[in-house]
């Protein structure tokens, strides 16, 4: 259903029928905002992470954490952003880039071209995002990496030579308040992960939406938290 006030947050509808909540923060800040958050999963309430952190790192996947040490939390590794990335039909695309191992581009030289800027006026950091093998989710190969787009390896790029074509996701606001995650090349596969377990250091993978539909089902819901709430419980409502 949709809200009826009628304000930017509650117009705006990601991947479906369920218009943003304007009571969750924590959705609007990823979403608007464009604030990091946690992606803590709905089954047990681990949280998503890199399995490497540091920026040199471009061949490696996800991973569902349980626990929040200093080391990851220092590095930003319980962090994702979720960047506006242009329209799929009506749909809103995004990337998911980690916070973890981010990089701000050197100031260009002169006659030099820079990567894009940000509203006040400095480089666009680089983020390495989640990148889907062309083969998922088929593949028994790690399904996904997390690197910079032109740094991951051949089977984790686009097929028409784009590069960001793997790496562009619907992300779909569920009925019960949590979001899913959908990859553009593999529309009836939703991010999940390995063997469909969820457990403690779970590989993530991109696996066969057995929902049926863009929302996904309850295992492969993940619930946006700001960084001063990682500790709330997954089924908080607010109110």
């Amino acid at each position: 259903m949709y809200t009826q006030e009628r304000t930017a947050m509650t117009n705006l509808v990601v991947g479906g029928p369920v218009a943003v909540n304007s009571y969750d923060n924590a959705i609007v800040a990823a979403l608007v905002e464009n604030r990091p958050v946690m992606l803590v999963h709905a089954y047990n309430g681990g949280y998503l992470r890199p399995a490497e952190l540091g920026e040199a790192s471009h061949d490696k996947g996800v991973k569902l954490a349980t626990s929040l040490d200093s080391a990851t939390k220092e590095a930003k590794g319980h962090l994702w952003y979720i960047t506006p990335a242009g329209f799929f039909g009506q749909r809103p695309l995004y990337f998911l880039e980690s916070a973890a191992g981010q990089v701000t581009p050197k100031p260009p030289t002169a006659g030099q071209a820079t990567a894009g800027r940000g509203d006040d006026g400095t480089p666009k950091p680089q983020r390495r995002r989640i990148t889907v093998h062309q083969d998922a989710p088929k593949s028994t190969a790690d399904t996904v990496q997390v690197g910079l787009p032109d740094k991951v390896s051949d089977n984790w790029r686009g097929k028409n030579g784009a590069p960001e074509d793997t790496q562009l996701w619907v992300v779909t606001v569920t009925p019960w308040g949590g979001i899913t995650f959908v990859p553009i090349t593999h529309p009836d596969a939703i991010l999940g992960f390995k063997d469909y377990a969820v457990a403690a250091d779970s590989e993530v993978r991109v696996t066969y939406n057995w929902g049926g539909d863009f929302t996904g089902t309850v295992i492969n819901t993940f619930y946006p938290r700001l960084p001063n709430e990682w500790n709330v419980p997954y089924h908080h409502v607010f109110t």
